[in-house]
């Protein structure tokens, strides 16, 4: 294996560790509350590597307003919908409908963008959510007790979250798709984006502060824990994708940093002592397989 495909590698793992560290302070302080809180750290630690870096020199102003959209829909919305998610249906489901993502993205740019469809990506988009359903319905054994296994509220409607979660992470990322291919740098416009979304959490807080305010006060441990996984999922994690995708082949590294579904259940098994149903497995390896199918297609 090589070092890029390690990296994407290791990408998946940042994501998946972040879904379990994420569950405590997400119902310690609510979805909304944690996801306005950890983006702003977020932006903290993007705006001292940019301006460490200088890399805003090179910005093209003229891609601001794509980028800013791109934050509202993918980073406001989308991650707050995705914590909505994990507070209703626990972190391995969360994170099997957050990979969804890759063939809403295909589908997103057949409807949108026109582009064509080959046989083996409508397999994959079949095969993900397949994996996804088998996963959700039958990826709990009765004799799991822990809280993570709970489902607060209709199932439905967790599902209907998650979904609508990953259909604005890709249509973000579609938003974005040419400013990219131009070059613009990553950094610099994940900052962006992370500040517009900063933004809009602090413009509906007056607006509705009952919806966004914490539920419980901050504490040393959950603000720690927040920072951590903010820094692993939106830095650590995403300069590794970035990096494999700089070398590896795009196909490997897309199917290897989709394994966020699968590596998060051994995570959850040390968490809880509490070991996965062999539909949660299963599911977790359908997925992986239809991300495999999408990127190679």
């Amino acid at each position: 294996m090589s070092v890029y495909e390690l990296a994407a590698l290791a990408a998946a793992a940042c994501w998946a560790i972040t879904g379990v560290l994420a569950a405590t302070p997400v119902a310690h302080l609510g979805a909304v509350a944690f996801t306005r809180i950890r983006m702003a750290m977020v932006l903290a630690l993007l705006a001292a590597f940019v301006a460490f870096t200088g890399s805003w020199q090179g910005f093209d102003p003229a891609i601001l307003a794509a980028v800013a959209l791109s934050g509202i829909v993918g980073i406001f919305l989308g991650d707050t919908a995705i914590f909505l998610t994990m507070s209703r249906l626990g972190p391995r489901r969360t994170s099997m409908l957050f990979s969804t993502n890759a063939p809403m993205a295909v589908l997103l740019g057949w409807l949108v963008l026109g582009e064509t469809l080959s046989q083996r990506e409508i397999a994959g988009i079949a095969c993900a959510f397949s994996g996804v359903i088998l996963a959700i319905v039958f990826g709990k054994r009765r004799s799991q007790l822990h809280q993570w296994e709970v489902i607060r509220g209709p199932v439905w409607i967790g599902v209907a979250i998650g979904l609508f979660s990953a259909v604005c992470q890709a249509t973000g990322s579609l938003i974005l798709r040419p400013a990219m291919a131009d070059g613009a740098d990553p950094a610099t416009v994940a900052m962006l984006r992370v500040g517009m979304a900063v933004a809009c959490f602090y413009a509906i807080y007056p607006l509705s502060p009952q919806f966004s305010r914490a539920k419980s006060p901050m504490t040393p441990r959950i603000a720690a824990v927040t920072a951590l996984s903010g820094f692993l999922a939106m830095g650590l994690g995403a300069t590794l994708l970035l990096f494999a995708l700089s070398g590896g082949k795009v196909g490997i590294v897309s199917t290897l940093s989709a394994t966020s579904p699968a590596l998060i259940l051994p995570l959850i098994w040390w968490n809880t002592g509490e070991r996965p149903a062999l539909a949660a497995w299963i599911g977790a390896a359908i997925v992986v397989t239809g991300t495999w199918l999408i990127s190679t297609g």
